[in-house]
């Protein structure tokens, strides 16, 4: 049937590759607390979102640009589209709440998926990567003579049909020796499936992870014009200050005043004594910890206060960013009026900015909802 031969031809939802999987990895790690995870797939990138206990709410947003290729192609129809986009003429924004596919699927499984021949670790500052165990090509002399091995895959490549095949297209070929990966989803019921390959010439293998139906996630919406707290940092001074906390801490408040205005310096500056732009209060079995942060634009990039807020979260909550925290240059830190806490962190992504300055960085969000009083 002509029907069923178009079906037949239609090509993958979603078909993705990046020649190293470290960066890719760090980001699903981030949000791996929770292991059902869903993955919302959109012309624009991945969203990969993770749920505990009706409270926390962790998202990691993973552009397309990220991704060496990346390709969406609906499954809703292309008349349904046509007729869902001229609503209202807005097709900018449609694609995002219709036109998305969505599934469920265990991250834990993914991310050792991803890391199979163990070369999916953190993502290095440096150009240091090289330094794990690699598997041997069978016309190397030695296990660890880069320069050789290099110089021999430079030769080979410049000599049609020799050294690289297809695979050279998806994991860089070449002396890209890195844990390259190409992922493909064909539709609603089908796995996930991931082409994994050190290097091109070298071992692969394909996993199929089981997707599944998503089930609705806890929505908790931050609204700006709400917002009563907004502070840019280094995610450094967040990161040493929850690291020096005790892990029995069972409770962390962020209390935040109003910055001084003209005219009321003296009356400020008595007040600092006992009143900081920025106090993490950390509270447990065993006593508290407060740590002060000073008006000082090298500590606080941009601090934004409304009113003076005290809003307090449960500890295991607020560890679970710390895998993100740890990876994250930048920190923004948010709080509305009814203790709504976002905190965004800036993934820095190993890609050069583009000829037009624009970076490929991700983010990963925490949304977390404050205590009652009462507890």
């Amino acid at each position: 049937m002509p029907e069923d031969e178009e079906e037949n031809v239609q090509p993958p939802v979603l078909t993705a590759s990046v020649h190293d999987v470290r960066y890719f990895a760090a980001l699903l790690r981030g949000v791996n607390f929770v292991n059902r995870a869903t993955v919302t797939v959109t012309s624009r990138g991945l969203t990969i979102t993770v749920e505990e206990a009706r409270t926390l709410l962790g998202t990691a947003f993973i552009f397309a640009d990220i991704f060496d290729e990346y390709a969406y192609h609906s499954e809703s129809p292309p008349a349904e589209q046509s007729s869902q986009l001229s609503q209202d003429g807005d097709d900018e924004q449609e694609p995002e709440v219709v036109d998305n596919a969505a599934f469920e699927i265990p991250l834990n499984t993914l991310i050792e998926c991803l890391n199979i021949f163990g070369t999916a670790g953190p993502v290095s500052t440096n150009n240091s990567g090289d330094k794990f165990k690699k598997w041997r090509r069978a016309e190397d002399g030695s296990d660890d003579d880069d320069g050789d091995d290099n110089g021999r895959r430079g030769g080979r490549r410049g000599v049609s049909g020799g050294g690289g095949g297809p695979l050279d297209a998806y994991f860089g070929g070449g002396s890209e020796k890195r844990t390259g990966m190409r992922m493909s989803y064909a539709g609603s019921g089908y796995p996930l499936t991931l082409l994994i390959a050190e290097d091109a010439s070298g071992p692969t293998t394909t996993c199929e992870i089981t997707t599944y139906e998503p089930e609705p996630h806890l929505e908790l919406e931050f609204d700006n014009t709400r917002m009563v707290l907004k502070i840019i940092l280094k995610s450094s001074w967040l990161r040493e200050a929850l690291s020096e906390l005790d892990p029995s801490c069972e409770k962390l408040t962020f209390i935040g005043n109003p910055p001084p205005t003209a005219g009321t310096a003296a009356r400020q500056k008595q007040r600092n004594l006992s009143e900081p732009m920025l106090r993490i209060q950390a509270a447990g079995t065993f006593g508290s910890t407060e740590m002060d942060y000073p008006n000082d634009r090298d500590v606080l990039e941009t601090f934004e206060c409304t009113q003076t807020v005290s809003f307090s979260y449960r500890f295991g909550h607020i560890s679970r960013t710390l895998r993100a925290l740890q990876s994250s240059t930048k920190t923004s830190l948010r709080i509305d009026e009814e203790g709504l806490l976002s905190l965004q962190f800036l993934m820095p992504s190993p890609k050069p900015k583009s000829a037009t300055g624009e970076t490929t960085d991700a983010f990963i969000e925490f949304r977390c909802l404050a205590l009652d009083d009462e507890l």
